[in-house]
This record gives C-alpha cells, structure tokens and sequence, in this order.
C-alpha cells in the first residue's frame, strides 16, 4: 500500500471508529508495524490533521475533521468499477443506467489521474451463456423495497404448484444463475424465498408494511 493511501485510511478509521485508539490498534487494521503508525502520525499532526493524542497515550481524531471528498486508493478505484461493471452485467436495465451515471459522477470528481485508473480498471465481469438476462420484474421489486410496499404476487413452484401470496419484499440476493426475493410471506407468516423467475404475476399495492427487528432483512440473515 502507497503510503498516501494509508493515511488516507487511517483518518478514514478513526473517523469511523470516533473514540481515541492505540498505535498498536490501528497498526492491527492496517496490517503494518506500530512505528509505521507513529512515523504516519507524526506526518499527519505535522501536516495539520487535528488529532490529539501522543505515542504511548493513543491518538484521537477531533470530530470536526471531514476528509476530503471523493478521495479513493487505487484499489478502492479499481473495486467501484468493478462493482459498476459487475451490476450492468447482472442488475436490471435501470439499475445499469444507474451504476454508469454513477461511474461518470464519481470521474467528474476525481483528479486526472485516478479518473483514468477508474476507467482503466483491469477488472471485467461477464455475464456467461448459462446465465439469465435479468428478470423484468426486478426494478418493479427494488421499488417496492425502497418504498416498504406490500406486493401480491402468482407464484408457481418448482414442483409447478401455482400459489397466491401478499409479501413484505425485503431483499434481493443473486444465487448461482437466479435471482431471489426474500420476503415476509403473510400466508406462511415467516420468512420465505422466492425465484424472481417463477413470479407469474406482481403487483404493488398501496399499504405499505412496517418492517420490526424480528421482521427485517438482516434478521433473514441472521438465520442463515
């Protein structure tokens, strides 16, 4: 790692850590010596960083720092554009608009040089023979999420059993070459998955649901 991006990183922790930490706690993270981590401090206080602090004590960053914005490493560059490039793959047609206006907005912010290490990024997502276009329903479901709306769907399983369902639409997952919709079914009254590409039929209702702790995404995932 470039000494500038570990700097870069190490604001970047404690701003998110926001209580004092150690040389040795922070060398941890970084994966370095803890005299790398005081070479880097002494660096940072001398070039006006507000972190109070000493060695031996620990180091404390002073709430009213904000980085600056749209400073990324490299490989942090090189992550987001595959991330992009991986969504207009996978994502539906909306969601791929929006990963591309994103990438042009964060190039617009960036100096010319880790504009061009965005754009250039060595990573490439395909989407192979075996795997599926994106199912149309998709923006539909991300819609309904994002707004909390109960959806009412025609479900037909793999055993082709035809059933009728109000969920809470809480997520969606890739899984191999489908996409799933994790919900809470009202019928079952518990969490169910269904293949975005056996849903015959959906539609947005107006009542929406109030998702509780016990009724969310990450208890789903909790399960798991």
């Amino acid at each position: 790692m470039r000494p500038a991006d570990r700097l870069f990183r190490i604001i970047q922790l404690m701003r998110a850590t926001g209580r004092a930490m150690t040389a040795g706690e922070i060398a941890e993270r970084m994966e370095v010596a803890p005299r790398t981590i005081y070479r880097d401090m002494q660096h940072l206080i001398a070039s006006g960083a507000p972190i109070d602090g000493e060695r031996g004590v620990g180091y404390l960053l002073r709430e009213a720092f904000d980085a600056p914005p749209l400073t990324f490493t490299f490989e942090q560059l090189e992550a987001l554009a595959f991330g992009v490039r991986a969504v207009q793959m996978l994502g539906d047609g909306r969601l791929a608009q929006a990963a591309r206006e994103a990438m042009e907005k964060i190039g617009h912010g960036l100096p010319p040089e880790h504009a061009e290490k965005l754009r250039s990024a060595p990573l490439r997502a395909f989407r192979s023979a075996l795997q599926p276009a994106p199912p149309a329903l998709l923006g539909d479901i991300r819609q309904a999420i994002a707004g909390e709306r109960k959806l009412s769907i025609t479900y037909e399983s793999l055993a082709q059993e035809l059933s009728e369902r109000t969920i809470w639409p809480l997520g969606l997952s890739i899984f191999g070459h489908h996409w799933l919709l994790t919900a809470w079914c009202e019928l079952r009254q518990d969490f169910r998955d269904f293949r975005v590409d056996r849903i015959l039929s959906l539609k947005t209702e107006r009542e929406r649901y109030e998702s509780t702790p016990d009724r969310n995404f990450e208890a789903y995932l909790a399960r798991l």
